[in-house]
């Protein structure tokens, strides 16, 4: 079975041959910050799967935050090209959970937990987490939250 990182490089080639430009720069990056990753610290060492998919979650999310930058600049040709390659990497991520599913786990933990008001938001949270980590970006899943508690 290929690993991630093996599936980034032959799908980096994959896009070289095929001349998408997009592609294989996204892949390229990707990869250098996987790279970045693997010798940062005292010793190299190889990463998990679960490692690069928290590598590529990482970079998505910079791609999705530096769109919205430049929309909010009028620029919006960067805006797009910044969309398609978050667009690039997402193929690579699990899929995202849904509004309703998301706000059925936080409906769910908050029940568990028995907390009200913003400050059993910290309770809330530390049963929400590892269910919906990777699934849901962190400030989705903090705004269900606080959302859930304030109703």
């Amino acid at each position: 079975m290929t690993t991630l990182k093996e599936q980034l490089h032959e799908d980096l080639t994959a896009a070289i041959r095929s001349r998408d430009e997009l592609r294989s720069s996204t892949i390229r990056l990707t990869l250098a910050a996987i790279t970045s990753e693997e010798v940062a610290g005292k010793v190299k060492r190889e990463l998990s799967d679960d490692e690069v998919l928290k590598v590529i979650a990482k970079e998505a999310k910079k791609r999705r935050e530096a769109a919205t930058a430049f929309e909010d600049a009028g620029r919006t040709e960067s805006a797009a090209l910044e969309r398609a390659e978050h667009e690039v990497l997402a193929e690579y991520l699990p899929k995202q959970l849904s509004d309703e599913e998301l706000t059925a786990i936080v409906a769910e933990a908050v029940a568990a937990s028995g907390a009200s008001g913003p400050q059993g938001m910290g309770a809330v949270m530390k049963l929400v987490k590892p269910k919906t980590d990777g699934l849901a970006d962190g400030g989705r899943v903090a705004a269900a939250v606080k959302a859930a508690l304030a109703g």
